[in-house]
């Protein structure tokens, strides 16, 4: 029986609504055999999904690193880059994953502080309370106090009439530059695949001149199989991959409650992994141990 392969999912120490402990346990029933945590900007949750890993489950240390790219028609747009196997202590990586906790924190206090002011039920005070202080602070956490409050329905709507891109409440922020990250991660041993590239229901994407110029940057993959790319899409970015020699991976983007996508929806190849994998040196796969 082929190994069942999750190569990005997240826990509560970003967006999604598992803690760690929780996300392995869910691993597990899943029938995976390989989870990646791919949490947004950090790697705090690495720790405590070690020490809750069972046998014989292997995870793969990782981050989903927010990034800024030109979209190959001159507009900058966000992208996202799965980085895996880094080392968490490489002095560059730390600094800018600081920063971009400190930006997101100060964005996110702006904007609560202004929908509380227009009559919105959020408390500022309380929703900060709940975020430990090297957690990453994102819209997700104002999406679920306004579902908590009754004001939405689900995470979805709060993103469709207040925080989406465009929407009143919404603040830009700073992201990496996508050729930085890359470099980045490879100076730290790990790689890095391009995150749902295509997924065009989520807003602008990159076009294939992008992809081929962070192919020569030293990207090893493009993640294929996503819950949001149609089998077109799929075909047309696995026949760039192959053009372009970059492996091609699947994964659910697990978030737990706040979406609908099961774990293991999803999966990369086996051999993809392992080619994947062999290029790490930064840090290592996890083995679960027997209870």
């Amino acid at each position: 029986m082929s190994r069942r392969i999750d190569l990005h999912t997240h826990s509560a120490v970003s967006d999604g609504t598992d803690t760690p402990s929780e996300l392995m346990r869910a691993a597990v029933a899943a029938e995976l055999d390989v989870i990646a945590l791919t949490d947004h900007d950090t790697t705090a949750g690495w720790q405590e999904a070690a020490d809750a890993l069972p046998a014989p489950l292997t995870l793969v240390p990782g981050a989903e690193l927010s990034c800024v790219s030109d979209d190959g028609d001159g507009r900058q747009i966000s992208v996202h880059l799965l980085a895996y196997q880094f080392d968490p202590s490489s002095a560059a990586l730390v600094a800018e994953q600081q920063r971009l906790r400190t930006e997101r924190r100060t964005r996110l206090r702006l904007m609560a502080d202004r929908m509380a002011a227009d009559g919105l039920p959020i408390d500022p005070d309380a929703l900060f309370a709940g975020l430990a202080d090297d957690a990453p602070a994102g819209r997700p956490h104002l999406a679920r106090a306004l579902v908590e409050a009754g004001q939405v329905a689900d995470v979805n709507e709060a993103f469709e009439r207040y925080l989406g891109n465009g929407r009143g409440y919404y603040l830009p922020r700073t992201d990496t530059p996508v050729e930085k990250a890359v470099d980045m991660i490879a100076s730290a041993g790990g790689v890095t695949v391009l995150a749902h590239p295509w997924a065009y229901s989520r807003g602008p994407t990159v076009n294939a001149e992008v992809i081929e110029g962070l192919a020569a940057c030293g990207l090893a993959g493009v993640e294929v199989d996503h819950p949001n790319h149609d089998s077109e899409t799929r075909q047309r970015l696995r026949g760039l991959a192959a053009e372009l020699g970059l492996l091609a991976t699947g994964s659910s983007d697990y978030h737990g409650a706040n979406k609908s996508i099961s774990l293991g929806a999803e999966l990369t190849d086996p051999e993809v992994f392992e080619e994947l994998t062999a290029r790490a040196t930064g840090a290592p796969l996890v083995a679960g141990q027997p209870a």
